[in-house]
């Protein structure tokens, strides 16, 4: 597949796709021409069907990655190979509706304080700051940083678009004490061979240490950053269309997820057992002297069992 490969690869860079989404796409492409050991334009609507319901439809594989498979086929079969009625009548898996995970304040903090390596705090607070994905993060260059404005330049992110973001006064603190420390040229968080910037996966791992040092026992990862810098801002009561720009959303629909994981005002509902404990003339949480609490003796006189 090597030349059709090269067409696949070049066919993605004339359209702007990211270095992210060509490499699952190849490998996409890769598997199921494992799988076929054959000519592509030889396979047809069946054949593609086959490879996703037998490679695809195993247990533990997400939705979110049948739907990359079905997008990398079609683009292969419809702009690559020409032949778009093999994919036409491809299924799209159902969503996944998943809330995101999203730290609170106090898990924000002591992932902050569990950091010792002043680049990689600088590199965590910029995220939580802004809401970056970790790929705007990493590829950040100095100039983009406006302190003047207090605003972080995104530049070619998501879908090829440019946007701005806050800068915290803080991040900016640390930051500029970074680069007095570290004198970064170019991009703004090098990686370890000249002229490349740090990579996602050492990203990820930066955040999975904090997060374990920190015992925090949610899942974190740098994009749980992203999720809890729009949520603390609804929370604050931030508008949502500026929360989308600022994360740089193509839909409204997708901002609006937040607005499940938000306390805004699901904290402010007393819940039913609350009222219903001070309506019978319960006391303070803590001294058990709840009306609704069997005593001691009562129970062991009955043979209450648990």
């Amino acid at each position: 597949m090597g030349e059709m490969r090269n067409a696949m690869l070049r066919q993605m860079r004339l359209r702007g796709y990211s270095p992210l989404t060509i490499k699952v796409y190849l490998q996409h492409m890769k598997d199921f021409s494992r799988f076929h050991k054959r000519d592509p334009r030889s396979v047809g609507e069946e054949g593609v069907m086959l490879y996703l319901d037998l490679v695809l439809g195993k247990k533990g594989v997400s939705l979110s990655y049948r739907d990359q498979a079905v997008s990398a086929i079609k683009f292969f079969y419809d702009k690559v190979l020409g032949m778009p009625l093999v994919t036409k009548r491809l299924p799209r898996p159902k969503k996944e509706q998943r809330l995101p995970a999203v730290l609170d304040t106090d898990e924000v903090r002591r992932l902050f304080k569990s950091v010792a390596n002043l680049k990689h705090l600088a590199l965590l607070m910029l995220a939580y700051s802004g809401g970056l994905r970790v790929g705007e993060l990493v590829r950040l260059k100095i100039d983009d940083i406006d302190s003047g404005r207090m605003l972080i330049h995104i530049k070619n992110g998501k879908g090829g678009k440019d946007r701005y973001t806050v800068l915290s006064t803080h991040a900016l603190g640390v930051l500029r004490a970074y680069v007095r420390c570290f004198r970064p040229s170019g991009w703004l968080f090098p990686g370890q061979r000249p002229g490349s910037y740090l990579s996602a996966r050492s990203v990820q791992h930066i955040v999975s240490d904090a997060s374990r040092r920190a015992g925090i026992r949610k899942h974190v990862t740098p994009h749980t950053l992203r999720h809890s810098f729009a949520t603390h801002l609804l929370e604050n009561g931030t508008d949502l269309r500026y929360i989308q720009e600022l994360l740089g959303h193509k839909s409204s629909k997708t901002t609006e997820r937040y607005t499940h994981v938000s306390r805004k005002d699901i904290a402010r509902i007393v819940s039913p057992l609350d009222r219903l404990v001070s309506d019978a003339g319960g006391t303070r949480v803590g001294d058990y002297s709840s009306p609704f609490v069997v005593k001691k003796e009562k129970r062991a006189a009955g043979g209450d069992h648990a």
